[in-house]
């Protein structure tokens, strides 16, 4: 089985890099390509979501991940061994990827027949979301077992993100965890933001997300 291809990410400083991410958006538009940024804290379930996602995208569209960590290639090769093509991302410490860095990883996947490219950004709730990286589609995970306050906690997330994805809903009798709170919360900071409630574990939820991430790309690649 191949392992995960590893690149070493150099850091670039950009006083604009809101404008260097609006050239790569149109870089992607041209190529027809659609990029989710992927963002969440640790252990929310982001790769287990995507290895959960699998069955409802395969024969729908052609996608890949780039996994970003400041070290290891755990998840990388994870989604590899589940026959979902990925690459690594060294971020050397850093807790952000800015547009170029996600430029240099897209340019490193050497393969212009996807659809749809997933950014699993680093594990951070506030990071992040403080820099634009030229993805189309911006997601953020939040699991139940984190907290119905989040939003109001870390609210910048919750105001640059398209999609809220509650995931671990199997655990919800364990947490107090309070579904009309979090919706509250998180509109306050976003009214437009679109929330699914899914668990990867058990799959509840998340053929109903799959469908709405395959529409969203396929609009964007069939878009003139």
């Amino acid at each position: 089985m191949d392992k995960a291809k590893i690149i070493e990410l150099k850091e670039t400083i950009l006083e604009n890099n809101d404008a260097d991410a609006e050239v790569l958006r149109q870089e992607l538009k041209n190529k027809k390509i659609c990029l989710i940024n992927l963002m969440s804290s640790p252990g929310s379930g982001k790769t287990s979501t995507l290895l959960a996602l699998k069955q409802y995208f395969d024969n729908h569209i052609k996608w890949g991940v780039m996994e970003a960590d400041i070290d290891s290639d755990v998840d990388a090769n994870t989604l590899i061994d589940a026959g979902i093509p990925s690459i690594q991302l060294h971020t050397g410490g850093m807790c952000h990827l800015d547009a170029d860095m996600t430029r240099q990883g897209l340019r490193a996947f050497d393969r212009d027949d996807l659809d749809l490219v997933v950014l699993e950004n680093i594990g951070n709730l506030v990071c992040p979301a403080e820099f634009d990286t030229g993805a189309s589609v911006n997601m953020t995970i939040l699991s139940v077992p984190e907290g119905d306050d989040k939003p109001a906690k870390y609210p910048l997330i919750y105001q640059v993100s398209d999609i809220l994805v509650i995931n671990k809903i199997d655990t919800l009798p364990v947490f107090d965890f309070d579904k009309s709170k979090v919706e509250q919360y998180a509109r306050v900071e976003n009214p437009d933001i679109k929330i699914f409630y899914i668990s990867a574990k058990t799959g509840e939820g998340v053929e109903e997300l799959a469908e709405y991430l395959v529409e969203k790309t396929l609009q964007y690649t069939d878009s003139e």
